[in-house]
């Protein structure tokens, strides 16, 4: 302990080598290690000799869990664990199973190992650590040419997305699990049905659980119909959903949600899947949560885990992700609170945070937009689907009947021509609806039952990271929710709509651009549309998108101006089953008629036939 203080008070002592009676040995330890190679682990033989005097790996396990720098030898005197022995040899007996004179050390750790190359002999397991290394800590793509992308794939991947999924088709060779862990926006729901494709060509069949939010069940729907169409899917979420399990074996895509993982775990259980693919795997960060506990008892060959913000608030929130993808490679829950979280989390511990990146970082694979920048378009445009809860539904399809009949008896008796105000009045009151029945100006008072405000929190909350957004609404009245939403989970944002003034938007913009813990703008569509330089933000959520394409890219165009150096996504949230996604099918088919048109609302709804106006009301 004298030593220790000593240390802790930076004092150097001198001479205590020439002291005869002191039990503090003087020689420094000379270490020999012998490594054989098992099928799931390595079994480390060490010897730590001080001139003869051997230290058992108990004592300096011992040692090591009570932090201390020396161990007991046999004569009775104390050896000193010097700092660079330390450095090179503590992760090992940190991470390692003691079995008599052997550490096992679990070759989902090989890196532990890889630590000590400078000390192997054997070519064998010097080949095999180099592969693994090559091919899970590079991450290059020149690593992975002999696996080629699936020629079902409708499309052409960006080099760091091949290189993503030929990192999952690595994975699944050598039966391990993987956390992708891209920027939002990335592609990593392509690059993962990419990889699904690929299993089931290589393997002639293919069962997989994708379960993820609940409002991200029809991306993973679009973009499966969209990239990989061969492959057969199906949405099982709702209370209509199948209870047979031979329904589910029909399909090659079980899409779930985590709600319905935790309800329906006995059906799950009975599966024998090949994958199983958490999107936004941080759901179950906590182990302790039942839907956590749910996704462990799934039976499945191999497990995947997708994720653009794995480690949100703490270290912790990493254990549960990595011990569903490769069970028992951090040890127990206790373990690892003790030994990782609480020195990073508390004390800040530079050596256990490397430690821990070192475990991690073969099954953690992370690019950033600024990493691929060269490979990105300068604008990306997603479309990100919602689906209404039950309250939120059943006002809607109310007021949907209830225009429909009005203007479709309107139509039958004064022609399409002298219903234009009706239908236009129609349309804006189910849109008003898709975002919140509570900004409804009617006699009825609604509450706020709103798919849009939890989606765009759960982004902001999940995904954003230190990115800054512009979030822009046609409506006031949701922008009020927003902001109370905001307000309510401490996010900091800035304000403005059409009645601000020119020097209040000024100090809202100066405010917005450089006050770097300000990551959200709400601005007003119309207020928003001009005049605008948002180069700090590179993220635009539309809210409401609506017919007139110019008006939105003017909004995204606040942020991909000149002086912007970033990439630009740009989010439309779309309620699923309603007018919002009707308006978006029938903007694709008149295609050319919407380019040419850029004017106001009446002159798009005076292109409507009889058909559009009952196709969007059904």
């Amino acid at each position: 302990m004298f030593f220790d203080k000593m240390k802790e008070e930076k004092i150097e002592l001198l001479g205590y080598e020439s002291l005869k009676n002191f039990k503090i040995h003087k020689a420094k330890p000379s270490t020999k290690i012998f490594i054989s190679s098992n099928l799931d682990w390595f079994d480390t033989e060490v010897e730590i000799d001080y001139e003869g005097q051997k230290a058992s790996l108990a004592e300096i396990q011992k040692a090591l869990s009570k932090k201390v720098n020396y161990v007991s030898l046999g004569d009775g005197t104390y050896g000193l664990l010097p700092e660079e022995w330390l450095a090179k040899f503590s992760l090992l007996f940190k991470m390692a199973e003691a079995d008599g004179k052997t550490l096992k050390v679990s070759k989902y750790n090989f890196s532990v190992i890889d630590e000590l190359h400078d000390m192997i002999d054997d070519e064998d397991i010097k080949n095999e650590l180099n592969e693994k290394k090559q091919n899970l800590l590079a991450q290059n793509p020149e690593n992975f040419q002999e696996i080629a992308t699936p020629t079902e794939l409708n499309a052409e991947l960006r080099p760091y997305q091949t290189a993503g999924f030929q990192w999952l088709a690595y994975l699944d060779k050598i039966k391990w699990g993987g956390l992708l862990a891209d920027d939002m926006g990335l592609g990593k729901t392509i690059q993962t049905l990419t990889f699904l494709q690929y299993y089931k060509n290589i393997n002639g069949q293919l069962l997989s659980l994708v379960v993820c939010p609940t409002t991200l069940l029809f991306n993973w729907e679009n973009e499966i119909n969209k990239f990989t169409p061969e492959l057969t899917y199906l949405i099982h979420h709702g209370p209509g959903r199948t209870t047979s399990e031979a329904n589910l074996l029909q399909h090659n895509i079980i899409i779930s949600t985590y709600g319905t993982l935790r309800s329906d775990i006995l059906l799950f259980q009975n599966l024998k899947l090949d994958y199983v693919i958490l999107d936004e795997s941080q759901t179950i960060k906590n182990p302790s949560s039942k839907v956590a506990k749910a996704a462990q008892l799934l039976i499945t060959k191999n497990r995947f885990a997708l994720s653009g913000t794995p480690m949100q608030n703490n270290t912790f929130d990493i254990y549960s992700q990595m011990n569903f993808l490769n069970p028992g490679m951090l040890g127990t829950k206790d373990f690892f609170k003790e030994q990782f979280a609480k020195p990073v989390d508390k004390f800040q511990d530079t050596e256990t945070k490397q430690h821990l990146r070192k475990l991690i970082y073969p099954f953690l694979l992370r690019r950033t937009k600024e990493q691929v920048a060269q490979d990105l378009p300068e604008k990306t445009e997603v479309t990100l689907y919602c689906e209404m809860g039950k309250e939120q539904r059943a006002i809607y399809d109310m007021y949907k009947n209830m225009y429909r009949a009005q203007i479709l008896g309107t139509i039958e008796n004064q022609g399409i021509e002298k219903s234009q105000f009706a239908i236009l009045q129609g349309l804006m009151k189910l849109r008003q609806i898709c975002d919140s029945p509570a900004i409804l100006k009617d006699e009825t008072k609604y509450e706020n039952h709103s798919t849009k405000l939890d989606e765009l929190l759960r982004e902001m909350q999940e995904n954003i990271g230190d990115h800054k957004v512009l979030i822009f609404s046609q409506f006031l009245g949701m922008l009020s929710l927003i902001k109370e939403k905001l307000t309510q989970n401490e996010i900091q944002f800035q304000y403005f709509d059409g009645n601000y003034t020119a020097l209040q938007r000024e100090t809202t913009i100066r405010v917005f651009q450089d006050n770097p813990k300000c990551q959200g703008f709400l601005i007003s569509l119309k207020a928003g549309g001009m005049g605008l330089n948002l180069t700090a933000a590179d993220y635009v959520y539309i809210v409401d998108p609506w017919w007139n394409p110019a008006v939105e890219q003017q909004a995204i165009d606040r942020t991909h101006r000149i002086g912007q150096t970033k990439n630009i996504f740009a989010y439309r949230l779309i309620c699923k089953d309603t007018v919002e996604e009707k308006i978006m099918i029938l903007k694709d088919k008149k295609n050319t008629l919407v380019k040419d048109i850029v004017s106001d609302d009446a002159q798009m709804i005076k292109q409507l036939t009889r058909e559009d106006v009952n196709y969007l009301f059904s």
